[in-house]
């Protein structure tokens, strides 16, 4: 999880960028698709509603040419006096009834030239019992059965209007149009007239202009469907849609958005006063579009195009940002102390002047950092020079008060040998600071010092060196283990009476190691691995402490040497430091 991090903030302006590129594709893309699919819905339904409106006007003239067409073949029907004779006078013989029938066959199909352009059949039927027909293929029920119709009762109730009824009880559906006969002079009912035409060879007046999701009705006034291209829905009440008709017919509008049997539809119509019914036209918006516009090709190219807008993205915005991510590794590299290290300067231009740019700057910091360096160098060195000088007067007055008392006492050998320790010791003490010595040189001058002390204090604590063979020759600062020496004889021995101290130099890999080791009191190191000061304490030589080695030894050689203090009270310590392997071939001047 932490490396998904890692790896995620290391690309973090790429992917940023990429997210805010992709969502921005795909949101211009969504909405140019959605708006264009939108558009063209509303170009389609204005123009289809433009062109379904003619086709409507074109329905409702071809209806009604129809329905004048019945008209004038009922009104002849209903002012032929041999229709009526044979309709309503009773028995009579078989001469006179031969002639009568005769007479109406000619006037009926007489009438019938009126609707002759049009496949149907027309029937009259009296109060008297007596019927005629032009064609009994469409009536298969006999007299008895129609007069006890639906459709009869219907007209026998309205009998001055011309109805339009559907007959599904005779097999396939029929359109029937129905008109009472009328005695004007009494107003009294002698017959009726039919007029029958097959449900199927009426959608001659429309059906040229339906297709699939593009369907026409021809509504009553009731809300039954009296005829469609769509089978399912003739002789169905759709009431909704008579209300949603006559709201067109009100408002005076061209179409009008619906929601019926679950789907969007787009709804036209037209009244027909004379007959008071309706001529609904519903367009499947679902069906329509997706013949008009193939949303699934749209889609899919819309698809393809922000997959390829992507992929450059992608390709332009990695290639942008993997110069600067780049960078900006090297950059947070160089906060881990590399300051050594160039960046790369690739990519863009801007890129590349950002490199120049921290380039320069490290340049700047470089000059600085080596002009604070060696100013720190000389400001330590001066300190420690002068450390150095200030000979600490309670040392030499102690040191030359025991050379007295050796003379006094007559220890003349030993009072020399211990001048000659303190000559030796001064003349290192009081050298340039700047200089290195070997570690032979190092050993004799921290000899003379023990000397001196065990001198003035006793044999009690014992120093013991061991110094591997190939090391003698190796350079170190002066004064480098000098002061911890001082810091064991003083600090080391308070509660314990007596001890040692092993001084030991080795080389390990490629670094020179001094280990003074003593079995003293000991001390609590804090958690900082605080360094103790020894200049607090009087009796020591010189000023040069412990905290002072250490701080040199980093100021001349760098973070990794150094001093390393291990200790418990009442377990002695452990003093490790650790140098640079420095020959006499390559001991620079510090």
């Amino acid at each position: 999880m932490g490396r998904m991090i890692e790896k995620f903030n290391d690309h973090g302006l790429f992917i940023k960028m990429f997210l805010v590129m992709v969502v921005s594709i795909i949101a211009v893309s969504v909405t140019i698709t959605y708006s264009t699919i939108r558009m063209s819905e509303r170009l389609f339904m204005d123009t289809f509603s433009i062109t379904n409106t003619k086709v409507i006007h074109q329905v409702k003239s071809n209806f009604e040419t129809f329905s004048n067409s019945v008209a004038t073949a009922a009104n002849e029907v209903q002012q032929s006096g041999t229709i009526k004779n044979y309709l309503s006078q009773g028995d009579t013989t078989s001469l006179e009834m031969a002639k009568l029938y005769y007479n109406t066959h000619v006037q009926m199909d007489r009438a019938h030239l009126n609707v002759d352009d049009y496949e149907l059949s027309m029937m009259v039927t009296g109060v008297n019992g007596r019927s005629f027909s032009t064609d009994r293929a469409n009536w298969v029920a006999d007299e008895e059965q129609i007069a006890a119709l639906d459709l009869t009762k219907n007209t026998l109730e309205e009998p001055r209007k011309l109805l339009y009824q559907l007959d599904t009880e005779n097999g396939a559906p029929m359109i029937v149009v129905t008109k009472a006969l009328i005695e004007r002079t009494t107003d009294s009912i002698y017959g009726a007239f039919y007029l029958s035409i097959r449900e199927s060879e009426f959608k001659r007046f429309y059906s040229s202009f339906t297709s699939e999701g593009n369907d026409l009705l021809i509504m009553k006034a009731d809300g039954s469907v009296l005829s469609s291209n769509r089978a399912d829905m003739i002789g169905d009440a759709a009431p909704e849609l008579l209300n949603e008709a006559a709201e067109i017919e009100e408002e005076g509008i061209d179409f009008r958005e619906i929601e019926w049997q679950d789907t969007r539809q787009i709804m036209l119509a037209e009244h027909l006063p004379a007959l008071d019914m309706y001529v609904v036209n519903l367009i499947d918006q679902e069906v329509v579009m997706d013949n008009l516009i193939n949303t699934k090709t749209v889609v899919a190219s819309s698809f393809l195009i922000v997959l390829a807008a992507v992929s450059i993205v992608f390709l332009i915005s990695r290639r942008m940002t993997k110069s600067l991510s780049q960078l900006v590794r090297e950059i947070s590299a160089l906060s881990k102390n590399n300051f050594d290290q160039y960046v790369t300067a690739t990519g863009s231009f801007e890129t590349k002047q950002l490199a120049y740019a921290f380039n320069d700057m490290l340049d700047e910091l470089h000059n600085y950092v080596e002009e604070l360096i060696q100013t720190q160098k000389k400001q330590r060195n001066a300190e420690l020079a002068a450390l150095q000088r200030q000979i600490n007067p309670h040392f030499l007055y102690n040191t030359l008060t025991s050379v007295k008392i050796m003379v006094q006492q007559g220890n003349k050998e030993k009072a020399a040998d211990t001048v000659n320790a303190l000559i030796s010791l001064l003349q290192n003490a009081v050298g340039n600071v700047h200089e290195t010595m070997t570690v032979q040189a190092e050993i004799d001058n921290l000899k003379s010092y023990v000397f001196i002390n065990q001198v003035r204090y006793g044999e009690r604590i014992q120093v013991s060196y061991f110094i591997a063979p190939d090391c003698e020759e190796l350079h170190v600062p002066k004064l480098i283990i000098q002061p911890f020496i001082e810091n064991a004889f003083f600090h080391a021995f308070n509660q314990k009476t007596d001890g040692f101290i092993h001084i030991i130099i080795f080389k390990e890999e490629n670094t020179l190691v001094c280990e003074i080791i003593d079995n003293g009191d000991g001390m609590q190191i804090d958690s900082r691995h605080a360094l103790p000061d020894s200049r607090r304490n009087r009796q020591l030589f010189s000023g040069i402490g412990v905290r002072n080695v250490h701080e040199r030894i980093k100021l001349l050689y760098g973070s990794e040497f150094g001093v390393h203090i291990s200790s418990n009270p009442g377990e002695g310590t452990h003093i490790r430091i650790t140098l640079p392997i420095i020959s006499s071939n390559n001991n620079p001047k510090i």
